[in-house]
């Protein structure tokens, strides 16, 4: 049965990731995290920015109860429409197969991740979708697994990157910054527009549009990190991190009018590869440590 539109409408209004009822097991002991001397975080070679301070100008608590609140009317939409898939399916218990060997290595990227109270679920939709709400809450779309004929390490590469959205709280961090950007222009407008003497809805707009730029810029360099992160995932739970490869390229095959890159909130496909094979001397070894063997015996190539 195909989600009707006002599901869609409330996906949306969710944004971009998913979950019900999964129970992670016991963390494993965390390695120790290393800082370079320029600040960034290091953790086995994957390398980001310590959490964004933008966060701060959207309260913890506010954000956690809104998520909780769009994701459960999401499933009630769901389910009243026939929409949501039992938890006895076999796509949902391969999902939750793949999270729950995933889930252990999250508090990595974000100690708060042990309190969440994971979700997985699955929603009759066409749309190639996938999602990770703040508090662990994912939801999958059942046309990204059908129309791209996605294997268990695909499916990994997805969730893991979905899962490290809501890590490394980009949402709340885009939001800050969202509303930083909006000040920011405004009073931009207003004093260009004093200082040249015209209209100030001109100068307005023209303030605001490259706020919007900005923000668009933000949203791709998550889109990088969220990659990494999720192969870091994937990797240390033994999924094929090359997985990130295939996947990109079979969503290049499905998508093969892209928006230009400069007003795209997403990198391209091909940079996105180019980026996941430049790190696999990092990702592979994660991968073979996972599957008790040497970087070198594994298959020269993934599937």
């Amino acid at each position: 049965m195909k989600i009707r539109y006002s599901l869609k409408r409330l996906a949306a209004a969710v944004s971009l990731s998913l979950c019900a009822g999964l129970v992670a097991a016991p963390a494993p002991a965390q390695q120790p995290v290393q800082t370079s001397q320029n600040g960034q975080i290091v953790q086995d070679g994957i390398s980001v920015k310590p959490l964004s301070r933008w966060r701060y100008l959207q309260p913890e608590e506010q954000v956690e109860q809104q998520s909780a609140m769009q994701y459960q009317q999401l499933l009630q939409s769901a389910n009243q429409q026939g929409a949501l898939y039992p938890a006895n399916h076999p796509q949902v218990v391969r999902l939750r197969a793949i999270a729950q060997r995933m889930i252990p290595y999250a508090p990595r990227w974000n100690a708060d991740a042990t309190r969440w109270k994971w979700q997985v679920n699955l929603l009759n939709s066409k749309q190639v979708n996938a999602f990770c709400m703040p508090g662990g809450r994912i939801a999958f779309y059942y046309g990204i697994l059908d129309k791209l004929k996605l294997t268990d390490d695909e499916i990994a590469a997805v969730m893991g990157h979905e899962v490290a959205h809501a890590l490394r709280e980009h949402g709340r961090e885009r939001a800050g910054k969202a509303a930083a950007t909006g000040i920011a222009s405004r009073l931009g407008g207003a004093v260009l527009s004093a200082w040249l003497g015209i209209d100030p809805n001109i100068t307005g707009a023209a303030t605001n549009a490259a706020g919007q730029m900005l923000v668009l810029k933000f949203s791709r360099d998550e889109e990088r990190e969220a990659d990494l992160i999720g192969l870091d995932l994937a990797a240390r739970a033994g999924f094929d991190p090359r997985a990130g490869v295939t996947l990109w390229r079979k969503m290049n095959s499905l998508n093969q009018q892209q928006p230009l890159q400069l007003l795209s909130t997403h990198p391209g496909g091909q940079e996105r590869i180019t980026q996941i094979q430049n790190h696999m001397n990092v990702l592979l070894p994660l991968y073979a440590r996972a599957k008790g063997v040497a970087p070198n015996q594994l298959p020269a190539a993934y599937r």
